[in-house]
């Protein structure tokens, strides 16, 4: 059977490409705060390879990168004067955060027009009403590749296997807009495999390799690995790829498959905010 690779890094920079043109023609300075607490080494690749795709398509991007001893007031007081900053049209606060600060506080502090990642309460019950402004941007990189590949997601089965609030429960109203019909399991599910058999669409964020296997899905089945893992110093994702594609329709690699495109949905959600305030 022949197998698709849904090639993420493709459409990323197809996407990437397309809002650097878009930033240009808005012939206006754009900028963009990233807060970053601590000093988790997975964080810093994420926040520094977020600022370099932000600069190649012209955001001038400022990170505020405070100690971990610093107060929740201190933060909530910074995302207050970033907030009040009209220059300032996006703020993202990197996490994990350390234990004594309270993220959903101070996500639901950010103000919605420039919450970026999507996380405060109203940007997700924007979302859950179906009248979104920003939208989580893992999820929405996932929807967009499915858009990309002209999968069709009327009617068909969908098992996510993850219900975070920054993957799983916003991809569930996402995709439930779209006409699926979904299946969210978890870490106390009951014969999960029974639910991954069933689906024509698997999607797997649980961060375990090779926890996806080829006994867990039907033939001809769509199957996105969100999963992130390190083995031997080699990134690796949720499914055992060279099993698995064996069997699928469609498949996503890992890299290059949903990474890239979280990337590409923070350009476009500042986009997005810029274009609300012209």
């Amino acid at each position: 059977m022949k197998i698709m690779i849904i090639d993420g890094k493709k459409v990323s920079k197809e996407i990437v490409e397309e809002y650097k043109e878009k930033f240009n023609k808005l012939n206006k300075e754009v900028n963009f705060a990233i807060i970053w607490i601590g000093e988790d080494n997975a964080s810093e690749i994420y926040v520094k390879n977020k600022i370099k795709k932000c600069e190649y398509v012209g955001i001038k991007t400022k990170l505020y990168h405070l100690e971990e001893t610093i107060s929740e007031e201190e933060v909530l007081e910074l995302i207050d004067e970033l907030n009040k900053d009209s220059k300032v049209h996006g703020i993202l606060l990197q996490s994990p955060v350390p234990q004594h600060i309270d993220i959903i506080k101070c996500f639901n502090k950010i103000d919605y027009k420039k919450d970026i990642d999507g996380f405060s309460n109203k940007s997700v019950g924007n979302l859950y009403l179906g009248r979104p402004f920003h939208i989580s941007c893992t999820p929405k990189g996932i929807v967009r590749l499915l858009d990309y590949y002209q999968i069709d997601l009327n009617g068909l089965n969908v098992c996510i296997i993850n219900r975070s609030n920054i993957v799983g429960k916003p991809l569930f109203h996402l995709l439930l807009e779209r006409n699926a019909t979904i299946t969210m399991c978890h870490s106390k599910t009951k014969n999960l495999k029974e639910h991954t058999k069933m689906a024509d669409i698997v999607i797997s964020a649980v961060g375990k390799p090779k926890f996806i296997t080829a006994d867990m899905i039907k033939d001809k089945a769509i199957v996105i690995d969100v999963g992130i893992s390190r083995i031997a110093g080699k990134v690796v994702g949720d499914v055992d790829f060279e099993n698995v594609s064996k069997k699928a329709s469609y498949i996503t690699p890992v890299p290059g498959g949903v990474g890239p495109m979280t990337i590409a949905m923070i350009l476009e959600n500042i986009y997005n905010a810029v274009k609300e305030e012209i």
